[in-house]
């Protein structure tokens, strides 16, 4: 890590929005760390695109619903931080991390509930709490909620009510630490064109069509359209930007 470039962490970022997010970061001279679930092989990959955007990357593997393996994760990533860089610290903490699940309430089970409860907002809460000793004063948080915390489609009854819960943590991340100097926002795209949910969005026609059709702007989401949005909040343009919910979707269900 170069000892005078801003620092991102990014959770999930080795596939989707995350690795999207990580590369226009990087793109903006931010040295960046990723975590990835299971594939050491795509970590690795977008590790070597940030490089050869001249910044420096590292990946570490990490469960966001494994709240007990946090402590052991803070300490590797920050000893590697002080050995690098000579401090610990980071900039800016992106939870992006997350997984879907498309269930009516009538047949959701409570270990599909938990496991996105987990996922989506206990995981959110306690890693940004670990992580908050060694986030700089006048750094930034970025919370990834969803539109589906807006308005509601059949089948992500529990997915959009966490979503919702991060919305308004959020706002309570922005009114604790504003104290200092740290600003906390959350951005909520609409469906994107990834493989997310099994890759929905992207590979089924009908779900792409009712999509585009619902949209202001006429077509479903891609990548491009959700990291700038991200390494955005990461500079020093977004520094009077605290508290917000910034909705990226293209003008879904206006």
């Amino acid at each position: 890590m170069n000892t005078k470039s801003k620092i991102a962490l990014v959770t999930g970022g080795s596939r989707g929005l995350g690795k999207n997010a990580a590369l226009k970061i990087a793109q903006k001279g931010l040295d960046v760390i990723i975590t990835y679930k299971s594939s050491r092989e795509e970590a690795d990959a977008v590790v070597n695109e940030i490089k050869a955007l001249g910044q420096n990357a590292i990946a570490y593997q990490l469960d966001t619903r494994d709240v007990k393996s946090f402590d052991a994760f803070v300490k590797n990533i920050t000893d590697h931080l002080q050995t690098e860089t000579g401090h610990s610290n980071i900039d800016f903490l992106i939870n992006n991390a997350g997984t879907a699940l498309y269930a009516p309430i009538t047949e959701t089970t409570e270990e599909q509930l938990d496991d996105i409860v987990d996922v989506h907002f206990k995981g959110v809460f306690f890693l940004t709490q670990k992580m908050l000793p060694f986030i700089n004063d006048g750094g930034g948080i970025i919370n990834i909620s969803s539109g589906l915390a807006r308005f509601a489609l059949p089948g992500s009854s529990v997915y959009g009510s966490m979503k919702a819960g991060v919305e308004m943590l959020t706002k309570y991340m922005a009114k604790e630490l504003g104290p200092r100097k740290i600003k906390a926002n959350v951005i909520a795209p609409g469906a994107i064109e990834t493989d997310f949910g099994g890759g929905r969005t992207r590979d089924d026609q009908n779900v792409n069509s009712m999509i585009s059709s619902i949209t202001a702007l006429g077509r479903a989401g891609l990548p491009d359209d959700i990291g700038g949005v991200v390494a955005f909040l990461c500079t020093e343009d977004a520094g009077w930007i605290t508290g917000q919910r910034i909705e990226a979707s293209g003008g879904m269900f206006l």
